[in-house]
């Protein structure tokens, strides 16, 4: 199937699910994870109608940008792990950050973007598991980082994310997005602002979307499998 077969898949997967949770499809996003993908799959997916891509890596993405610049409507979204390092020339490519996961992190992406004149959205990535692979910060950290990070200018903290243990069974992720939906509550009633909730993705966005994710972040099930670089040669 193409991109654009894919994707019309994915959109009719997403109204299912919302109809079955009593939800405007309007309250979902379907972010694009194009990470590890050419920037030809780029432009088929953005020909197809989808605008918002999420990457893994700054320097993945600073080597694709030149090539999208024409894409003027889409929206990029950093959904990696940042290091501290790479700060100012995340704050300089992307449109937003959804992985936030220390003051320090936030701190500095408030000094870059105040540098570039920019007002950049993040959400703070909240981990719900045991796994060591897993980023983010704990439950009990969350009020303190997001009152801290009230007082930046430059930056403004819209909500949470969060990646469950990965399953087969898409319901055993249903545990992990409840917490995070809960927690989001808990936080909006002080922090107004703080209204997204960024998790499911191609195994399990059906689940999260009827747990109450804003933004599901599908990649293979959109792109399919990126084929390893000696199995191209």
């Amino acid at each position: 199937m193409s991109i654009a077969d894919n994707l019309a898949h994915l959109q009719q997967q997403i109204t299912e699910a919302c109809h079955r949770a009593n939800r405007p499809v309007t309250d979902v996003a379907l972010m694009a994870v194009s990470k590890v993908h050419p920037v030809g799959m780029i432009l088929e997916a953005y020909d197809a109608g989808q605008r918002l891509f999420g990457e893994n890596r700054v320097q993945e993405f600073q080597e694709k940008s030149p090539h999208l610049t024409a894409l003027t409507d889409a929206n990029f979204h950093l959904i990696g792990p940042l290091q501290s390092n790479k700060t100012s020339k995340a704050a300089e490519l992307f449109d937003a950050i959804d992985a936030v996961d220390s003051l320090k992190i936030a701190q500095r992406l408030n000094t870059a973007a105040a540098a570039l004149g920019k007002r950049l959205p993040v959400l703070v990535e909240v981990k719900l598991s045991d796994e060591e692979s897993k980023h983010g910060l704990a439950p009990d950290e969350l009020p303190s980082l997001l009152a801290a990070m009230n007082e930046l200018e430059s930056i403004a903290a819209v909500g949470l994310m969060t990646v469950p243990p990965w399953s087969e069974d898409a319901e055993v992720a249903r545990p992990y997005f409840r917490e995070l939906r809960l927690l989001r509550d808990e936080s909006a009633v002080r922090f107004p602002r703080v209204t997204q909730l960024s998790m499911g993705m191609s195994n399990d966005f059906t689940v999260a979307i009827e747990e109450g994710s804003t933004c599901v972040r599908v990649g293979t099930a959109l792109f399919g499998r990126r084929v390893p670089k000696a199995a191209e040669q």
